[in-house]
């Protein structure tokens, strides 16, 4: 049988710094040139993007630009899967690169688990000192709860994966990404597959890197949107999926209630002292290997994904209890039948 046409979605704005060099991985996939094409949604970049991505689509025909004028990722992934002529759909992302194989092993990883979406784990590709920390950070159960997307070595049936390769006909039956989502639009879609029935399969043999961020407020400001993300979901379907979540709300409502509670205040020094003791314990454990300050900044970035995390899932709360403003998710319609 032939090899399944396969359509790679990628949301993209104003990303000159990495756009080429992840087109480029792209384009060069092992997999048969003529079953792939890429549709690239743009929503609006103001930078060199566009100068690139024509200059790359001129030289390759199979590269197409999306516009996206709602400009956020899900409304520009929903924009490409519209056009999408591929029985297989693959999300992808700018800031990441991708083994040349991996257009090719999430197709057989589709075929061999007869999953409704597929994905690899989410490795760091660290290029600073304080990326290489973040890396080792995200390494520990304590920064991440043990989720499974984080293990390059995990392979089985898990709740979510990072980015994602979809049959087509999920999208026809539990509908696109929510066009509403700034964030957590991947767990909010795998949410709603699992919900269906469906199932996810994280293998090892899918590799792909991405590119963590570089600061720590950028940190901060990433795990903040994280949250609200979080919460908007939690609010949406009723549930979540797992419990992993919660854990640094109710770290951040706990050290809350440790500095506004008379009664509790004894207790206050012992608790952010044994809180301390044991990141810095696990940032030694996991940041060692870096040498020199690492785990210090390892220490350091613990608390930070804690507190942003909790905080935005509880302002999350807040903002989309009072003002909701998701639809029902469109879907995408059936392929009209051969003549």
């Amino acid at each position: 049988m032939d090899s399944p046409f396969v359509t790679i979605a990628i949301p993209c704005l104003d990303e000159e710094g990495y756009i080429e060099a992840c087109l480029r991985d792209v384009l060069d996939q092992d997999y048969p040139k003529e079953r792939i094409e890429v549709l690239l949604a743009d929503g609006g970049s103001r930078d060199a993007t566009r100068t690139i991505v024509n200059g790359l689509a001129r030289a390759d025909h199979r590269l197409r630009i999306i516009e996206n004028p709602r400009r956020i990722q899900a409304a520009g992934l929903n924009a490409a899967i519209r056009e999408a002529k591929g029985d297989v759909i693959l999300r992808m992302d700018v800031h990441c690169r991708y083994a040349t194989d991996y257009v090719r092993c999430c197709v057989e990883a589709l075929d061999r688990t007869e999953a409704d979406n597929v994905g690899g784990a989410q490795r760091p590709l660290a290029q600073t000192p304080f990326q290489r920390a973040l890396a080792a950070a995200l390494g520990s159960a304590l920064a991440v709860g043990g989720a499974s997307y984080r293990s390059p070595a995990h392979e089985g049936f898990v709740d979510t994966v990072f980015l994602g390769a979809f049959r087509r006909r999920i999208f026809e039956r539990v509908g696109l990404y929510d066009p509403g989502a700034i964030t957590n639009e991947d767990a909010e879609l795998n949410q709603r597959i699992l919900e269906a029935g469906g199932r996810i399969y994280l293998s090892a043999d899918i590799v792909v890197h991405y590119f963590p961020r570089e600061t720590l407020t950028g940190l901060a400001r990433q795990y903040y949107k994280y949250g609200r993300g979080r919460a908007r979901t939690l609010l949406q379907r009723g549930r979540l999926p797992t419990l992993r979540p919660l854990a640094p709300v109710l770290f951040v409502l706990g050290v809350a209630a440790l500095a506004l509670v008379p009664p509790l205040h004894p207790l206050a020094p012992w608790a952010l002292a044994l809180y301390a003791l044991v990141a810095l314990a696990e940032a030694i454990r996991v940041g060692r290997s870096g040498g020199g300050l690492t785990p210090l900044v390892v220490a350091a970035i613990f608390p930070v994904m804690h507190c942003a995390h909790g905080i935005g899932f509880l302002a999350g709360l807040a903002r989309y209890g009072f003002w909701p403003d998701w639809a029902p998710a469109e879907r995408l319609p059936p392929r009209p039948p051969l003549c």
